[in-house]
């Protein structure tokens, strides 16, 4: 089997398929390093190397070295698994890897034996929730997502999914009659939100929770208008802080707070902010503000 060399594009797959299928209790001792663990590791190892080579080589996707060293990883998953057919955590590593470089069917059919084997495998719960989602069933993608959750609650990227899940199939979810409007902009924008707490630091998690006050129905203007502020207070350039001002400009003139969203735009300078900028004075009253 060829691997595209999207592998490469993987940043985060080295560390994810290195975490132990279960968190160990904090007050137990490690447990020895088994031989099919010693071999995962080693595979994971592997695989950070080629991911860093291949962030290197972008302009060359097709180096044939490149894609010989990918495939033998897959050797290297493979071998392990026919020695220990009843290891989950190389099963969770192998079908995760799989997914990312785009061969679904057969990743699914991984994680699948990997869930079979240990069903409380969070990474797992999570790519099986990722397929449900994307192949239109996201009432069955939900349950996954909740119990990745459950297993890692400290994982922001679960709760992203979720986020971005619950907004994304709104119309499914309200069809069903199990939810209100209400009740689905809350837990969508509780999932943004914790994301966004538990990775401060991760712009597309407190991004995306600011902007989903935009899909709620009856959103908290002030609290949108806070969570705007907090992004350019961290933003790390000027273009960016600009950025986050038009947001908060946005929020202010749907608040009808139109003088103080004026003199925000005043300080909107960045010429490639230009058209977004002239779109919000367009919504200022012409007795207001400017």
């Amino acid at each position: 089997m060829n691997l595209r060399p999207a592998l490469l594009s993987c940043a985060c797959l080295a560390l994810l398929a290195a975490r132990p299928a279960r968190p160990a209790r904090a007050d137990a001792p490690p447990a020895p390093e088994t031989m099919a663990e010693q071999r995962l590791r080693e595979i994971v190892e592997h695989q950070k190397a080629v991911l860093a080579d291949a962030g290197n080589e972008r302009d060359t996707p097709d180096d044939p070295e490149l894609k010989a060293r990918a495939n033998q990883i897959v050797h290297e998953y493979e071998s392990l698994l026919r020695d220990n057919p009843e290891f989950a955590a190389g099963y969770a590593s192998y079908g995760y890897m799989l997914w990312k470089v785009g061969a679904r069917k057969e990743a699914v059919a991984i994680l699948l034996k990997a869930n079979q084997l240990d069903p409380d495998i969070p990474l797992v719960k999570n790519e099986l929730g990722n397929y449900l989602a994307e192949e239109g069933k996201p009432m069955e993608a939900l349950n996954y997502y909740l119990a990745a959750i459950k297993l890692e609650p400290g994982e922001p990227l679960y709760h992203y999914q979720l986020g971005t899940l619950l907004c994304e199939a709104q119309d499914d979810f309200l069809k069903s009659g199990e939810w209100t409007r209400d009740s689905l902009d809350h837990s969508m924008q509780q999932a943004f939100k914790a994301a966004a707490q538990l990775a401060p630091g991760r712009i597309e998690f407190t991004y995306r929770y600011a902007e989903s006050f935009y899909d709620m129905k009856d959103p908290d203007w002030a609290e949108a208008l806070k969570a705007w502020g907090g992004l350019e207070a961290r933003a790390q350039s000027d273009i960016e802080r600009q950025t986050m001002r038009l947001h908060e400009a946005n929020v202010l003139i749907t608040m009808g707070r139109n003088a103080d969203a004026g003199k925000v735009l005043d300080t909107v300078t960045d010429p490639r902010l230009d058209l977004q900028k002239q779109k919000l004075v367009a919504r200022l009253a012409p007795d207001k503000g400017r």
